[in-house]
């Protein structure tokens, strides 16, 4: 069995990190539930919340408000934000497709 681990966080969680923790697994147990899990943080420079699966797709909150989910263009560091979950995955796989 692994253990996930929370990054970024102190040991005090403030209300609007607490609120998008919320957010993030509520959107992962509705769209995406059983995806591996390889990360779930905090980024103090952004604010936001986020889960990171292991196929490429962040699903991330910021300061306690609505879901984004995140792709990230690891060739080129260009991230793209998407309201849905499987238009960042078709993103996704239409990114990996044309290299």
């Amino acid at each position: 069995m692994t253990n996930l681990n929370l990054s970024g966080f102190s040991t005090r969680i403030a209300y609007c990190e607490a609120k998008g923790l919320s957010n993030v697994f509520t959107a992962y147990s509705e769209n995406c539930c059983g995806e591996d899990i390889m990360e779930i943080g905090f980024n103090g420079f952004s604010g936001y919340v986020y889960i990171a699966l292991e196929n490429g797709i962040s699903i991330c909150s910021c300061m306690g408000q609505g879901i984004e989910y995140l792709v990230t263009n690891f060739d080129n560091g260009d991230e793209s934000f998407f309201e849905d979950y499987n238009e960042a995955l078709n993103f996704q796989n239409t990114l990996y497709e044309n290299q």
